[in-house]
């Protein structure tokens, strides 16, 4: 089980390590126990300083596998976004993962499944959006006018019990 703890902390606890070994006045066991650690961290800590020096307990990066979609390619993906799921050739101006998938594939010849399509969306800063059904027709004076002085005064006559209600 890996220790817990991050890259750079690991990297800190290591450097400790290797001064306290430096240092030469104490065991393996009074390190391990002065840090926190297990002995056999201390012997790995020792074996790596033995063959790479202080530097071998540098943290290393765990890189990944690289993207399909290069930084340039995925600010181009952004901006298609912005123009809207109608601009894409959609019937709506929603923009699902499997429509994005899709103009991926179109646009830059990339196959990506919608759940993974997702989580890169999520790392680009996009953010779910729940669309607001509004009806084009509606008058929104008379919305606001509804909602600023109808509402309130409807609120303030309901009558306190919860049975039925009375407006006037």
């Amino acid at each position: 089980m890996r220790t817990p703890g991050t890259a750079a902390q690991l990297e800190a606890q290591r450097l400790q390590i290797a001064v306290l070994l430096e240092e030469g006045s104490l065991s393996n066991q009074e390190i391990a126990d002065a840090i926190g650690v297990h002995l056999s961290t201390v012997k790995r800590c020792r074996a790596a300083i033995q063959q790479g020096g202080v530097a071998a307990l540098a943290a290393k990066p765990h890189s990944g596998p690289t993207p399909k979609l290069t930084p340039q390619q995925q600010q181009q993906l952004l901006a298609v976004l912005a123009l809207g799921a109608l601009a894409a050739g959609y019937s709506s101006e929603l923009w699902t993962c499997p429509r994005v998938a899709e103009v991926v594939l179109q646009k830059f010849g990339v196959s990506y499944h919608p759940d993974h399509l997702g989580r890169i969306l999520h790392d680009l800063k996009c953010t779910p959006q729940k669309p607001r059904a509004v009806d084009p027709r509606q008058d929104q004076a008379t919305v606001e006018q509804w909602r600023d002085v109808t509402w309130p005064r409807l609120k303030k006559i309901a009558p306190a019990g919860g049975g039925d209600r009375v407006y006037r």
